[in-house]
């Protein structure tokens, strides 16, 4: 690490201090693809699609470059792989309407929700609990609570799921959860549990197929 655990809280720091209130946009953000996924419409998983590339493109921008780059030449390349992932929602879920997201029963319903819910309410209740501190602390819109937030939609997502969509998400999910052991970031030790809850529940219990009628793919 070329870093130490200081240094990287206070990045925490000075990001919560310099995009408010842009955390409140975020968790909206969040609910507003909550509010489309239960929605019913046709038209919400581009909607969902869209959402999801610009949480991934702020991550990049907003943290990684702005903020992480300070302290982290890495954060340079993370930043880019994480671009690459806003740009496979784009591309699998507006441009190719390959993504069609829509509730699901059982084991893989469950997960999805409990990740979702752990990601907006139980990882900051942990950092709390850690003694991790606003401002100095991670806030949905980051990196780890947000992919874990994104495994979890991607968990009501229909079969077949194009793979790449998945790759980013779960590529951060190991790479991110050496905080938790180096650097004492005990919520994020969910990042690397949530990695594989979702390769297991996708490899377990398959989505449901997306329905064809009339040349339409429809969820």
């Amino acid at each position: 690490m070329p870093f130490t655990p200081e240094q990287f809280f206070a990045v925490f720091a000075r990001y919560n201090a310099g995009m408010w209130p842009m955390q409140v946009v975020l968790n909206a953000v969040a609910i507003v693809i909550l509010a489309f996924l239960y929605s019913g419409r046709e038209w919400s998983s581009r909607q969902i699609s869209k959402l999801l590339a610009l949480l991934w493109a702020w991550m990049a921008i907003g943290y990684h470059f702005f903020h992480f780059s300070g302290i982290n030449p890495a954060a340079w390349l993370f930043g880019a792989v994480f671009l690459l992932g806003a740009f496979a929602f784009v591309w699998f879920g507006v441009v190719k309407d390959k993504l069609v997201f829509r509730p699901v029963a059982g084991a893989r319903g469950v997960a999805g929700a409990v990740l979702v819910a752990f990601a907006l309410v139980l990882y900051p209740a942990i950092g709390y609990l850690a003694g991790h501190r606003y401002p100095a602390a991670p806030t949905f819109g980051l990196p780890c609570p947000t992919t874990i937030f994104t495994l979890g939609v991607l968990l009501f997502a229909a079969h077949p799921l194009p793979r790449w969509v998945v790759v980013v998400p779960l590529l951060w999910a190991a790479v991110g959860s050496v905080a938790a052991f180096q650097l004492g970031v005990i919520e994020d030790l969910a990042l690397l549990a949530a990695g594989i809850v979702a390769i297991v529940v996708m490899l377990v219990w398959p989505a449901p197929q997306r329905r064809i009628s009339m040349g339409v793919e429809q969820g």
